[in-house]
C-alpha cells in the first residue's frame, strides 16, 4: 500500500492539510489537491465526478466543517462535510478497493469520564458538529471499505486560524484575558498528526480501524493558554474561568483526554511529542510570520 498512486487529499488548504502536504513534497510523494474550482464537497454530484475521473487508490480526508459554535445554525452544511460527503468516500473506496484514512474528532464524547477514552469508549456528542463527525465515523464504518478513522484533538499549526494564533492576538492586545480551565484534553499540533498520517500510508497493508491521536500530557484551555504566554515571552495575565462563565452556542465536554495506547501498539516506531514540547518546535514558525 506503500504510497498508493494516485493519492487524493481533501482539505489540502487547512491545518493538517497543509502539513500534509509539506511531508508528502519532502517525501518525494505525488498527489492530487483539488482546489474548489475542482472539486466542491459540498455537491455529491462534483465529488462524484471527481472521484469517477481520477480514480483514487488513497484518500486522505483532511476536510471537515470545523467551526464548532457555527454549526449549531448551519447544520445542512455541517452535515454535508462532516458525514454525507465521507459517507459517499467510503462507498466509493468500498466500490473502488481504494484505502481511505479519514480524521474525526474528541468532540464525539460527552466530556463525563475522568480517565483517558479509549476507542471502545461510548459516544454520545453534545452538539451538531460532534453529532455530524460521529455520523461520519459510523457511516465509514458500515461502508465496508478499508479505513483508517484517526480522532484527534485541539488541533493547531503555524498555518490557518488556531488557538494558538487567537491566543497570540489577544495577548498582545490586552493585559489580561480569561480563558476557562475546567475543560481538560491534550493540545495537537497538526505536524505531529501528520506524521502520523504519513506512517499509515508507508505501511504495506492499511491499518483498519478507529485509532486515538493527540500529543502526550494533559492540560485545560487556561494551562494551554499559559504555555503560549510563557513561550513567546508577552505580558499578558492570563485568568482562569470556568466554562460557566463563557457561554457558547455548542456545548463542548469538559474531559476529552484520549487514550492512544492502540496507535502506539500498530505503529510502534511512531514517536508522539508531549503537547508542551511540540507548542515550542510550532511558536517560532508563527511568531515568524512563516505562514498565514
Amino acid at each position: 500500500m506503500s504510497y498508493a498512486q494516485p493519492l487524493l487529499l481533501l482539505g489540502a488548504s487547512g491545518q493538517l492539510g497543509s502539513e500534509l502536504r509539506r511531508l508528502l513534497d519532502a517525501a518525494a510523494v505525488a498527489y492530487l489537491a483539488p482546489e474548489l474550482d475542482e472539486l466542491d464537497l459540498t455537491s455529491s454530484a462534483s465529488l462524484a465526478d471527481y472521484l469517477a475521473a481520477h480514480q483514487p487508490r488513497l484518500i486522505i480526508n483532511a476536510a471537515a466543517y470545523t467551526a464548532v459554535d457555527k454549526a449549531e445554525s448551519e447544520q445542512e452544511l455541517a452535515e454535508q462535510l462532516n458525514h454525507l460527503a465521507p459517507a459517499q468516500l467510503a462507498q466509493w473506496a468500498a466500490e473502488a478497493g481504494a484505502y481511505l484514512i479519514h480524521v474525526s474528532t474528541d468532540y464525539v464524547f460527552d466530556g463525563t469520564a475522568h480517565s483517558p477514552l479509549s476507542e471502545e469508549q461510548p459516544t454520545a456528542p453534545l452538539g451538531v458538529y460532534g453529532r455530524t463527525k460521529r455520523s461520519g465515523e459510523e457511516a465509514i464504518e458500515r461502508s465496508g471499505c478499508r479505513y483508517t478513522i484517526l480522532r484527534t484533538a485541539w488541533l493547531y499549526s503555524s498555518y490557518g486560524a488556531n488557538f494558538v494564533k487567537t491566543m497570540l492576538r489577544l495577548m498582545r492586545e490586552r493585559s489580561q484575558l480569561t480563558v476557562v480551565a475546567d475543560q481538560i484534553g491534550s493540545p495537537t499540533y497538526a505536524r505531529d498528526l501528520a506524521g502520523c498520517i504519513l506512517q499509515l500510508i508507508q505501511r504495506p497493508e492499511p491499518l483498519v480501524g478507529l485509532y486515538h491521536f493527540s500529543n502526550e500530557g494533559v492540560a485545560s484551555w487556561y494551562d494551554f493558554a499559559e504555555a503560549i504566554r510563557e513561550y513567546a515571552g508577552l505580558d499578558c495575565q492570563v485568568l482562569p474561568i470556568p466554562t460557566s462563565a463563557y457561554p457558547t452556542a455548542a456545548v463542548r465536554p469538559l474531559y476529552s483526554l484520549l487514550d492512544k495506547a492502540k496507535i502506539k501498539a500498530a505503529l510502534p516506531t511512531l514517536h508522539i511529542p508531549h503537547w508542551r514540547s511540540s507548542l515550542q518546535s510550532c511558536l517560532p514558525l508563527i511568531l515568524a510570520n512563516t505562514h498565514d
